[in-house]
């Protein structure tokens, strides 16, 4: 297998298996993709990682990761008008960060093109939703492309930037978290590279741009014009699917992943429904779709989450006064989750029991939930151990999105609202007011605090509300890949001037801020305790780079040596602090009640020392030959990350 890079790069037909983000990026290359931009989110940061493996003087496209999924669709935009075909990807519920900007471009007159890729996420695998974006597809009146497999990412973004481009307006790929991961051995075309023309193409006389209420109407036309171009498209026998199983009694409609599922699952029927995957949920290829219900007298909606495909189909059925039987969801559970070839079986059982069977269960016994876990030596670990003894048990405390949002789950119990990314400040002001009894703490990240914090934040300044706000800096974008943010000191591209958080407070007139090492844990209990009692908007900074992110880099280094701690067995007297209330997942409580530590997860931080009332763990020492020696004093890791 070749490197990623030179795969990339490859100018000759070629054969490579895939992951469905990897031939997103072939699929930008040979299409002539100049600007592509995102915010990091699954299931869809691997098409930066690939990205990412050629050399930026190499790379035949501009790529930047924004601040946040809205200016990142406005990158798009300003170059896509200025004559480049442009590229926005991000996750689910990026789209509605980008929603204000995102539902006018239909309006536009985009001459260079422009792809909007979704990272949906049935099941929420990574999000806190599984929202259905198609919706977004038919409030703006923009096209969706929606493809089943890493195949179908690459042909079908070849067919979305060929149709955005010759019409001069945005198409949607929506791909979902499978579809994003899965591997196929894809056949890829040749890529010939063009001398790029730079000219700023940019002209006025081709807009107007300026979306005022006398113009609504010219440009609502415009965007309908657009979707009738795309309904053309959509009846397209090279992008849909028919599987004639010569069954003229039942009939199924579906499109993307449920597809591949579906076909698990018929595999082993005797007489198997005839099968219609659509490539376009919207708009809805009519003639097609006609065509095979008239041809069926019984036909099932298989789609994930929401009911659009099956209401578009009803109403079509309804309008041409079609005789067939539509079966869409059925009840609750229909709505919800992805749809795996268990799921798509239990699904068709409901309407067809005496074709489809229910799935066996291969495993009788139930597997012990895992919950998910801040990782050995994060500091967001002891930031939580430390702020929870700065605050009363009835104070109330505001979580955000990051690695941080664990802070809700026990031991720490930090953060009892969370709503998405940004939202901690604004919530936490909320329920400050007529609060004279109850503290009111915030957290949020510092990639978070660039991406959409910044707005509440100044809120807070603007309205004098009584809050204070932890901001949780780690250096890093942790949650989504290690992506660099605004404070990391470098971009995507290169090294860049830091843009430092306590600056911009201060800028912003904040009076009280405080920071200190999250490892420096009687320090920041103090700091919160101080800026708790201020009652007014205070803000504590907890900082300590991401440890998974800093060991990975050490053990890249050729004098690289583990360290790790050990507990005095002598001196622990079994409170089990280090479990119940610090909860470093490298501690391991046995049925007798000692306490060790597991030697695969600890990485010998030395933030646990201070933790342990007896004085029962030691200072981490480096591992020689499998066996850990002892070196006192304060942790190297400690001195070199702080």
């Amino acid at each position: 297998m070749k490197k990623m890079k030179d795969m990339l790069l490859t100018r000759e037909p070629f054969a490579e298996l895939v992951m469905g983000n990897t031939a997103l990026v072939r699929a930008m290359i040979e299409s002539g993709t100049r600007v592509v931009t995102s915010y990091p989110g699954s299931p869809t940061p691997e098409i930066a990682t690939a990205i990412g493996s050629i050399p930026p003087e190499q790379r035949p496209f501009y790529f930047e990761f924004s601040t946040n999924e809205k200016v990142a669709t406005e990158v798009a935009y300003g170059a896509a008008v200025n004559g480049h075909l442009s590229t926005v990807f991000f996750k689910s519920v990026g789209l509605n960060v980008a929603a204000d900007t995102f539902v006018q471009l239909s309006m536009m007159n985009i001459t260079g093109g422009m792809v909007i890729v979704l990272g949906d996420d049935p099941g929420a695998n990574s999000s806190q939703n599984e929202q259905d974006n198609r919706h977004y597809a038919r409030m703006s009146y923009t096209p969706i492309l929606e493809p089943a497999d890493p195949r179908e990412v690459y042909h079908f973004y070849l067919k979305a930037a060929a149709f955005a481009r010759s019409n001069g307006m945005a198409v949607i790929l929506r791909l979902t978290t499978h579809v994003c991961h899965a591997k196929q051995k894809v056949n890829f075309g040749h890529w010939r590279p063009a001398v790029p023309d730079d000219t700023p193409a940019f002209d006025p006389a081709n807009g107007p741009y300026i979306p005022l209420a006398a113009l609504v109407f010219p440009f609502k036309k415009r965007a309908l014009e657009n979707l009738s171009r795309a309904r053309k498209l959509a009846e397209s026998q090279d992008l849909n699917t028919i599987v004639d199983n010569g069954n003229p009694a039942r009939g199924v409609i579906t499109a993307g992943l449920p597809f591949h599922s579906l076909m698990e699952v018929v595999k082993d029927i005797p007489k198997p429904p005839d099968i219609l995957k659509l490539a376009m949920p919207y708009p809805l290829a009519a003639d097609t779709v006609t065509s095979f219900l008239e041809n069926h007298r019984e036909v099932k909606v298989l789609e994930e989450l929401d009911n659009e495909l099956e209401t578009e189909i009803k109403s079509l059925a309804f309008d041409r006064g079609l005789k067939v039987k539509i079966v869409g969801k059925r009840d609750l559970d229909d709505w919800m989750g992805e749809y795996s070839p268990d799921k798509v079986r239990i699904v068709l059982n409901k309407v067809w029991p005496d074709i489809v069977g229910l799935p066996k269960k291969e495993y009788p016994l139930e597997v012990a939930h895992r919950p998910a876990q801040l990782c050995p030596g994060c500091g967001h670990r002891s930031a939580f151990f430390a702020i929870k003894q700065a605050l009363a048990d009835t104070d109330i405390t505001v979580a955000d999105i990051g690695c941080h949002t664990l802070g809700f789950l026990p031991p720490y119990e930090m953060g009892q609202l969370l709503m998405c990314m940004g939202a901690s400040t604004g919530i936490g002001s909320g329920l400050s007011l007529f609060n004279k009894t109850r503290k009111v703490v915030a957290f949020i990240g510092d990639s978070t605090f660039f991406h959409a914090g910044l707005p509440g934040i100044i809120n807070a300044i603007f309205n004098q509300h009584p809050l204070t706000l932890i901001v949780m800096e780690n250096g890093t974008t942790a949650m989504t890949g290690h992506q660099d943010h605004a404070a990391s000191g470098r971009n995507f591209n290169r090294a860049t001037e830091k843009i430092p958080i306590r600056k911009i407070l201060e800028a912003l007139g904040i009076k009280h801020i405080y920071e200190t090492d999250s490892y420096q844990q009687e320090k920041l209990r103090l700091a919160v305790e101080q800026a708790v009692a201020t009652d007014q908007f205070a803000v504590v900074i907890a900082r300590h780079p991401c440890m998974l992110k800093f060991t990975r880099q050490r053990r890249k280094q050729a004098n690289y040596r583990p360290y790790q701690v050990v507990i005095d067995q002598q001196k622990c007297k079994r409170i089990q602090t280090c479990i119940a209330r610090f909860g470093c997942p490298s501690f391991v409580r046995h049925a007798n009640g000692a306490v060790k530590v597991n030697p695969d997860l600890c990485i010998g931080d030395g933030s646990c020392l201070q933790t342990c009332p007896s004085s029962a763990i030691n200072a981490p020492g480096p591992v020689e030959g499998g066996n850990r020696t002892v070196e006192g004093g304060t942790s190297h890791l400690q001195k070199e990350s702080q």
